[in-house]
């Protein structure tokens, strides 16, 4: 069985690596091939979000728009189509229509993100916002067969559209991501945090905090994909690195206590609830403790107070921190915990096996 799957991004994006690449092994296994097809390559993902390459950006972006049209051929060729999102980063699905409206062919839509939820670019704006169309999404889950959704949250909003939705999370192999081998105690316990120049704001609003919790406990903060070419914060030591595709693991192992804020207003409400939660799961694989703000699927993930702690307002998070900077006999207890519960809820096998039962449906059905 053969499936083409069409990705907005390349596998620099977490989106394509953990919802599509790391399943072409697993996949293969069960007898189905998986190909696919970024809209974008690596170069231009790693300057999309660059105010100072907006017009080489755009000029990239309608010649991608254009080599995309090759790709609705594979399609025919294709048993299953995958959207993972949406075919092109922006304007209405052509892509999409003409793959199941002309050719026929089953689309099966992986949506880990409420993108039908509208919002304004931080890089592009408004005008960003009016070329997304975010009404496509529903379009394009009224034309699937089935729509695999990262948490009930969006599988609740699809199935409202009278759509097939099925779960499966985002998840990491846990035999890549596992704790860092032992190794001497630090002199003070690591706080990280890795996301994307459009979460960073998230991490920001717990700044203040980080320094009241630094007036009485030692500690470093470590950020690793800010899009911030320097980052100060009075009374704490912070480390500032770019995200880097072969250090991931690495930087999550690095860390002693993961942060994991959301702030449910800062975009919107609907968007936030969206989230997958798969930062946690990360957290848990690498066997750390963290804190995380109680939005969307992250209260569906471990178990608070075994697994991890959660925190709404400031005085939650300052009590957090502090009980897990000073106990780190917690902090093991916890990463232990969070280790065995990713293995046992979060693997990637039986996440496989879904999909490939998800995929056959699609082409029987067809």
């Amino acid at each position: 069985m053969n499936v083409l799957a069409l990705a907005s991004f390349p596998v620099e994006a977490a989106a394509t690596r953990y919802r599509l690449s790391q399943f072409i092994a697993p996949l293969a296994e069960r007898g189905i091939t998986l190909t696919i097809r970024p809209f974008i390559d690596s170069a231009l993902f790693s300057r999309l979000y660059s105010k100072d390459a907006a017009l080489s950006n755009s000029l990239d972006l309608l010649k991608a728009a254009l080599l995309r049209l090759k790709d609705v051929l594979s399609a025919t060729r294709a048993d299953v189509v995958i959207i993972q999102r949406e075919a092109m980063m922006f304007g209405p699905p052509i892509i999409e229509w003409l793959i199941t409206g002309i050719f026929r062919r089953p689309i099966v839509l992986d949506l880990d993100d409420a993108t039908y939820v509208p919002y304004s670019s931080p890089t592009y704006g408004r005008f960003g916002k009016a070329l997304k169309w975010f009404s496509k999404t529903d379009d394009l889950i009224r034309w699937s067969r089935i729509v695999i959704c990262g948490n009930r949250t969006i599988g609740e909003y699809v199935s409202s559209k009278g759509a097939t939705a099925l779960v499966i999370p985002t998840v990491a192999d846990t035999n890549i991501f596992r704790p860092a081998p032992a190794s001497g105690e630090k002199d003070k316990p690591v706080l990280g945090w890795i996301g994307t120049h459009s979460t960073y704001p998230y991490l920001e609003s717990i700044f203040s905090v980080l320094q009241r919790v630094a007036s009485d406990h030692s500690f470093r903060l470590k950020i690793v994909g800010a899009g911030q070419k320097e980052i100060i914060i009075p009374g704490i030591e912070v480390e500032n690195l770019e995200w880097q595709l072969d250090r991931e693991v690495e930087d999550f192992q690095s860390f002693d206590i993961g942060l994991y804020p959301i702030v449910p207003t800062l975009y919107a409400r609907e968007w936030a609830a969206g989230k997958s939660g798969f930062k946690a799961i990360q957290y848990m694989s690498v066997g750390i403790p963290y804190v995380a703000s109680p939005v969307g699927a992250i209260t569906e993930i471990g178990e608070i107070g075994k697994t991890h702690l959660c925190a709404s307002t400031d005085e939650q998070w300052l009590d957090a921190l502090r009980e897990l900077i000073v106990n780190r006999e917690k902090r093991e207890q916890m990463g232990k915990a969070g280790r065995d519960e990713a293995i046992a809820h979060y693997g990637l096998a039986a996440q496989a096996t879904k999909l490939a039962t998800v995929l056959r449906k699609a082409a029987e059905r067809s």
